[in-house]
C-alpha cells in the first residue's frame, strides 16, 4: 500500500509536470499487494471451512490456489483445478478471493498458498488442521467373566486426531480394587488410565459394569460399557435357625443368597417329596428383595400358623456351579399365664450359646437341683416341648 506521504509527493509533481510541460506523465505500474495474511484454521472432521486472500492493484495478474504439500494447484481465479467436489472458489470483483473447503476430512490437513503470478512469484500461506472426536474400535466382546479368585482383563481401542486418552470408571463411582497374590488388596482407586484393565484374584464385589472414556479435547468424549461378571457356588444364609411361635400367628423366615451365575431359589419342606416345593397358596407366601447383582433375601411368609404347618423348611439355592441349602425348624410355643414360654424368635447360634453357657457354668451342687438337665444335649425341638411341658406342670 502506498503511504500518504508518497501519495502526496506523486500528486505534487504530476502537478508541476503538468503545469510546466503542458503533458500527464506517464505513471508507473503498481504492483499487486497482499492486503492481510492468510489465516490458520484448525476445524472439527465434517466442517465447512474457507481461506480468504485480498489483493489490491491485480492489475491483469491471476490469483491461483495451491496445495502446497502436494504441489497441486486447486484453483486458477475462480476455475477449479482440483477434481474435488468439496473444493470452490468465490470472488467479490473486487480484491477477495475465498477459497471454500467443505465437509473436511482428514487428509483436507496442510499448508495451502494464495499466489499471485507476478515475476517474481508473490504468494501467503496458511494452514489448514483437521480434529476428529474420539471413536471407540468395535471388539469382539464387551464384557469378561472369572471363577472368583481368577483374572479379567478388559481392553479398548480409541482413535482420534489428536490421540484420545482412555480412562477406566466403574457405574456409580465405585472404587475400582487392584489385589496382589493371595487376594489382599493392593491399590484401590476411582479411575484407571490405559486402554487396558487387568483385575487379578477377582472377588464377587468386582462384578458390575466398567466404564472405557475416550476423549482428546474434541467433543463430545465417548464411552462403551463393559459387563465383569464373577462366578461362584451359591452361598445361604437363614437369619434364625430356630424359630418358635404360637398357632394361629403369623412367622417371616429369612433367608439370604449369594450366587453367580443366576441361580434357582427356593422353599421346600424338609419332610415333604421332591414336588413338594412351595408354590402359590393363600397361606405361604415368598418375596424376594435384590439387594445386588448376586445377593437377594428371599422371605417365607406362613399366615395363620396350624399344626401341619411346624417342621423343618429348607431354603435351596442351585447354579450351574453348585448348591446350597440352609434350614430353620419351626416349632410350637404355648401360651401360659406370663405369656409365651420362650421367646418367639430364637437363632441357633444364640440356643447353643445359652446351652453350653448352663452345661459348663453350673457348679456340680446346683446340678442336683436341676432335673432335666439331660435335656441340654437334646435337639432343639424336643428339648422345647420338654420346656413346655415342665412349666405346665409346674403351673398347675
Amino acid at each position: 500500500m502506498i503511504a500518504p506521504s508518497t501519495k502526496t509527493a506523486w500528486w505534487l509533481a504530476t502537478f508541476l509536470t503538468v503545469f510546466v510541460t503542458g503533458e500527464m506523465p506517464i505513471q508507473a505500474e503498481v504492483e499487486p499487494e497482499f492486503l492481510q495474511e492468510l489465516e490458520n484454521h484448525t476445524v472439527t472432521q465434517g466442517r465447512d471451512v474457507h481461506f480468504t486472500c485480498v489483493v489490491n492493484h491485480l492489475s491483469n495478474y491471476r490469483v491461483a490456489w495451491i496445495k502446497s504439500d502436494s504441489k497441486a494447484i486447486l484453483a486458477i481465479h475462480t476455475n477449479m483445478v482440483a477434481l474435488n467436489p468439496r473444493l470452490s472458489v468465490t470472488y467479490n470483483n473486487h480484491n477477495t478471493w475465498k477459497l471454500h473447503v467443505s465437509n473436511v476430512q482428514a487428509n483436507d490437513s496442510g499448508t495451502y498458498m494464495c499466489q499471485v503470478n507476478t515475476d517474481p512469484m508473490k504468494s501467503q500461506m496458511g494452514h489448514l488442521s483437521v480434529v476428529i472426536p474420539p471413536d471407540i474400535v468395535d471388539t469382539v466382546t464387551e464384557g469378561s467373566s472369572s471363577r472368583e479368585g481368577g483374572s479379567i482383563r478388559l481392553t479398548c481401542s480409541a482413535t482420534g486426531v489428536p490421540p484420545p486418552t482412555v480412562t477406566w470408571r466403574r457405574e456409580n463411582n465405585r472404587p475400582i480394587v487392584f489385589r496382589q497374590d493371595g487376594g489382599r488388596e493392593k491399590k484401590v482407586v476411582e479411575s484407571h488410565k490405559g486402554e487396558s484393565l487387568e483385575l487379578f484374584h477377582v472377588q464377587r464385589s468386582d462384578m458390575g459394569a466398567y466404564y472405557c472414556i475416550a476423549s482428546n479435547g474434541v467433543p463430545p468424549t465417548v464411552s462403551r460399557r463393559y459387563h465383569v461378571q464373577v462366578h461362584f457356588i451359591p452361598q445361604v444364609k437363614v437369619t434364625n435357625q430356630l424359630v418358635g411361635a404360637p398357632i394361629g400367628s403369623d412367622v417371616e423366615l429369612q433367608c439370604y443368597i449369594e450366587a453367580s451365575p443366576k441361580a434357582m431359589n427356593s422353599w421346600y419342606r424338609e419332610d415333604a417329596l421332591v414336588n413338594g416345593k412351595i408354590f402359590e397358596n393363600p397361606k405361604l407366601r415368598v418375596m424376594e428383595t435384590i439387594v445386588n447383582e448376586y445377593s437377594l433375601w428371599m422371605n417365607l411368609t406362613i399366615k395363620s400358623l396350624a399344626p401341619s404347618d411346624y417342621g423343618t423348611y429348607v431354603c435351596a439355592s442351585v447354579n450351574a456351579l453348585g448348591k446350597m441349602e440352609s434350614q430353620v425348624s419351626l416349632h410350637r410355643l404355648e401360651l401360659n399365664m406370663n405369656g409365651f414360654v420362650e421367646e418367639p424368635m430364637v437363632s441357633g447360634a444364640a440356643w447353643q450359646r445359652a446351652r453350653s453357657s448352663s452345661t459348663f457354668n453350673a457348679d456340680p451342687a446346683a446340678s442336683h437341683a436341676r432335673p432335666f438337665c439331660f435335656a441340654s444335649h437334646l435337639p432343639p425341638q424336643l428339648y422345647a416341648i420338654l420346656l413346655t411341658t415342665l412349666l405346665y406342670i409346674l403351673t398347675f
